[in-house]
């Protein structure tokens, strides 16, 4: 390996913006396919990890074709590092599986449950004991597209409440709102 070059050609600089783009591209396909092996979707995550692995070898060899050009180089580690930013961002629009969300309100009785009732979501009540006295417990499950709108009609009816919200992976039915039970 010789002296770091640092090369402003027309060409230099074409195949370096390329490389970012490439990189962008291979390491959002990567994350998104480490998220859905996560949700089990063995399928899809195959042909994301077959089509990431190809933008890898190919990008990988153009740099280490010139590997002391130091624009090839960081161009190469602010694809890799901006695609996993994109990837999750993708993942997240994308909102594949399921939440489990629990809402901890103070009001009486059933005002939270039935405000999601209301909008078609199956919540589970379950009266507690809070540091600060009763409360109560509304326990649900939903699709992650539906976060944001539990979210919202829970704050709505309690804007005090608190919220917690955690990826699940359903093992045997549920109800996803519109009347459809999953077996």
């Amino acid at each position: 390996m010789g002296p770091f070059v640092l090369e402003f050609s027309w060409n230099t600089i074409l195949v370096s913006l390329l490389i970012f783009a490439v990189r962008v591209v291979g390491m959002a396909l990567d994350t998104l396919r480490i998220m859905l092996v996560m949700r089990k979707k063995q399928g899809i995550a195959w042909a994301l990890g077959f089509l990431e692995t190809v933008i890898y070898v190919l990008s990988i060899g153009v740099v280490l074709d010139d590997v002391n050009n130091v624009l090839k180089v960081v161009a190469y580690a602010a694809g890799f590092a901006t695609g996993s930013v994109v990837g999750m961002w993708l993942e997240g629009m994308l909102a594949i599986g399921h939440a489990h969300i629990i809402i901890i309100t103070q009001l009486p009785g059933s005002v939270v449950a039935d405000a999601l009732r209301a909008g078609d979501f199956a919540v589970t009540e379950i009266p507690a004991a809070g540091k600060d006295g009763k409360v109560w417990l509304c326990d649900l499950t939903v699709t992650r597209k539906k976060v944001k709108e539990v979210e919202a009609i829970a704050r709505e009816a309690d804007p005090d409440a608190f919220v917690t919200i955690e990826d699940i992976t359903p093992l045997h039915r549920g109800y996803w709102g519109s009347g459809q039970l999953s077996r």
